[in-house]
């Protein structure tokens, strides 16, 4: 039997593309696209506007970031030869 995986917002490509790409892609929505907090009035209220471009709908700053996310912490995934 065929194990079905989520890919949340990615289902919109149906068959195409392939998993892993769906994945990933499903990954990287899911983390711009929720309610992040602002560096400057500390609200959950930052929504994207453009790629790198961020703005608070509570005060009304715009600034820039990582294209994805707002946060400096980059995660860094490396593998370990033995």
């Amino acid at each position: 039997m065929v194990k079905k995986v989520e890919t949340g917002s990615a289902k919109r490509y149906g068959t195409r593309y392939g998993r892993m790409l769906k994945l990933k892609v499903a990954k990287l929505e899911e983390q711009y696209k929720k309610k992040l907090k602002c560096p400057y009035c500390h609200y959950d209220k930052v929504k994207r506007i453009a790629s790198g471009i961020w703005k608070c709908n509570k005060c009304n700053s715009e600034f820039t970031a990582s294209a994805y996310s707002i946060s400096e912490k980059k995660i860094v995934e490396e593998e370990t030869e033995q």
